[in-house]
């Protein structure tokens, strides 16, 4: 044998090697430089390649099929049930807005749906960045900063979305907001009011302008904020040895095994959750899919300056587009292990962005379990273990806000959801320097003199596709009811008792939380324990809040799944963005509440949940001029999943 043969077939065992572990990659790892180079390089080449002003407004991997998913995961022989990577792309070009399937294992575009309906895909950092100067050029603007006595090199302007108002939709427009900087970092505690701009975000133009009043300037005393200390903070247990490992994006710690992602419209997402039972010597599966779904941040102020403002961060910018790098020893600790995401730019490159989400023991101080007997004589036995869980991060900066969202995975198989808004308020300019001087509704708080912050609200809906021990799941609520003894003699005369009910459709699992105490709980009523309960993980909510604004309104006709914190709905790859999947300038004919009218089945089959967290904040001076974090969460916690408590028996 000649050494050309030798060559081209260590070359063929060399290529089949590198396919061998390419077809290892976890089904819904996300998509890599690479890969998005690829996808770019096949859309150019593409019929496409016609269009004026092609621009990439989202980009992810297209959503496998969840058997196919599940079969991979508990193959033996994963090499054998090799993926066909495929993309969603949406990309508009020629004023239309393109829904792509991108399969890159063939390089070619597999489907190109041209979207017809109502709202738009997401906005790009760019156009927003064009909208902010080319606003600040024009004569009208220029004139009436002039007019103000403002030195226009000391003027910031913000596009923010304008929503829909029941007018016609015929163009891609923001409207502009601006800000004087001059003596404070803080741009939000120095609103320039009365100014109106709309901007069209296709002939990058102003199309309409208003100059309607000239309120005071607060001033930039007071507002600046800066830490009071700068070094690292304390040092926590296992800094350098810590007891999770991150293999790709799977993550294993304790009993817990799951996979991290990272996009630019949900941020962080949570798949295939599975806890290891060690009496059944095997991996539970409990969490298919979660993720951040839509948030609406309604602002209360009716007024021409304010009424738009009613955002759909997630669907209208992207919680992952806003995500931020994250520092450490400030916004994760010393112990804490950090993975990268990658994001594309409206030309569709890639763009690397250092430490998207963080992992981190936690050690907390709070105890897992104790308890200390008096019981047996001449003995006091105490005993109990610290509580230590795993938390997965990230931090969306979303305009003015901050949001820091966690997953936490708890030694007993708990998971607690947490949402931190932290951040400036939104302001406006005021006369007002005392509450003594207002005599109308100043639809906010006075937080400083002439500053007044906004009332408004944040409502954090999260997708949840529970897989309890198994796809084919039920909803239940029990409900907990008065009744009277009787029957047999007692010095009671009352207790309380557990009405099961299960959820048979979607209409019934529509549910406004706060009214009557209850249970709620997922169950495989399929799988039982050794004393014959249904299997479950229960949802405990947290402090109940849903949108108050009236049906009727434009807003909430965008956001109505918000009237209620819970929904139930049978799994669909497709619904996974509440609001709808076209937020910008939306008129609420998709989404969740829209879904949810066909009432499908919901008993013993593959089934989401999803729940609204709700802040109803009416700010106060404390959060001015920056906000301490005020913090939410929700615990999805087993219920009779296991035969007794896990704490003892960790594997």
């Amino acid at each position: 044998m000649n050494i050309q043969v030798i060559l081209l077939l260590l070359l063929f065992v060399t290529l089949n090697s590198c396919s061998l572990i390419k077809s290892l990659q976890h089904p819904l790892d996300p998509l890599s430089p690479k890969e998005i180079n690829k996808i770019r390089t096949i859309i150019q080449n593409s019929h496409l390649k016609t269009l004026s002003n092609l621009t990439y407004h989202f980009l992810d991997v297209e959503e496998p099929n969840k058997d196919d998913v599940l079969h991979w995961l508990s193959s033996s022989e994963r090499k054998e049930n090799r993926f066909s990577r495929r993309a969603k792309v949406v990309v508009i070009g020629g004023r239309q807005t393109h829904e792509l399937i991108v399969d890159l294992s063939k390089g070619l575009i597999e489907s190109n749906h041209v979207h017809n309906g109502h709202g738009y895909p997401s906005l790009t950092f760019e156009e927003l960045l064009q909208a902010s100067l080319l606003s600040q050029k024009d004569p009208k603007f220029l004139n009436s900063i002039t007019r103000r006595n403002l030195n226009i090199s000391q003027v910031s302007c913000l596009p923010l979305t304008k929503g829909w108002f029941g007018e016609v939709m015929s163009r891609r427009e923001v409207k502009i907001t601006c800000f004087y900087r001059n003596g404070t970092t803080n741009i939000y505690a120095r609103p320039i009011n009365g100014i109106t701009i709309v901007f069209d975000l296709e002939s990058m133009k102003v199309t309409k302008y208003m100059d309607r009043y000239r309120a005071p300037l607060p001033t930039a005393e007071g507002t600046e904020f800066h830490a009071r200390r700068l070094e690292p903070g304390p040092t926590y247990p296992n800094t350098t040895n810590s007891k999770f490992s991150i293999q790709g994006n799977v993550i294993r710690w304790g009993d817990w095994k799951f996979h991290v992602a990272f996009n630019s419209r949900a941020g962080m997402i949570i798949s295939t959750a599975s806890i290891y039972d060690s009496k059944e010597k095997r991996y539970r599966r409990v969490l298919y899919r979660g993720h951040v779904s839509e948030t609406f941040v309604p602002y209360m102020d009716p007024t021409e300056d304010w009424y738009y403002r009613t955002f759909m961060d997630v669907g209208e910018f992207g919680f992952g587009k806003a995500a931020d790098s994250l520092q450490p020893f400030i916004d994760c600790p010393g112990n804490a292990k950090f993975i990268d995401g990658y994001l594309i730019d409206a030309l569709g490159m890639p763009n690397k962005l250092p430490r998207a989400i963080c992992l981190f023991e936690r050690y907390s101080g709070d105890v897992a379990w104790r308890h200390t007997e008096i019981g047996v004589p001449g003995k006091v036995i105490r005993n109990g273990e610290p509580e230590v869980t795993l938390v997965a991060r990230m931090i969306a900066t979303v305009g003015n806000y901050d949001y820091i969202l966690d997953w936490e995975f708890r030694q007993t198989g708990s998971i607690t959801v947490g949402v931190g808004l932290t951040g400036v308020l939104e302001m406006k300019a005021t006369s007002y320097t005392s509450t003594d001087q207002i005599t109308e509704d100043v639809y906010g708080t006075l937080v400083a003199p002439n500053t007044i912050a906004v009332h408004h609200d944040h409502f954090v809906t999260y997708y949840l596709d529970l897989d309890v021990n198994g796809s084919e799941n039920s909803f239940v609520r029990s409900s907990l009811q008065t009744e009277r003894v009787r029957g047999f003699p007692s010095p009671r005369k009352s207790y309380w008792s557990i009405k099961k009910k299960v959820l048979k459709r979607e209409a019934d699992a529509k549910i406004r939380l706060g009214s009557e105490p209850a249970e709620l709980i997922m169950v495989n009523p399929n799988k039982k324990t050794n004393v014959g309960n249904p299997v479950g993980y229960r949802l405990i909510t947290g402090q109940p809040a849903y949108s108050l604004l009236a049906d009727d309104d434009y807003p909430q006709m965008r956001n109505a799944y918000t009237k209620y914190q819970v929904w139930v709905t049978p799994y669909n790859k497709s619904e996974r963005w509440a609001g709808g999947y076209y937020a910008d300038q939306s008129h609420g004919l998709d989404g969740l509440a829209v879904w949810t009218r066909r009432n499908r089945r919901i008993e013993n089959e593959d089934i989401v949940l999803w729940y609204t967290m709700g802040f109803h904040h009416v700010p106060c001076q404390e959060d001015f001029p920056i906000m301490a974090t005020l913090q939410s969460s929700f615990e999805l916690r087993p219920t009779n999943f296991f035969d007794k408590s896990t704490i003892l028996y960790k594997a």
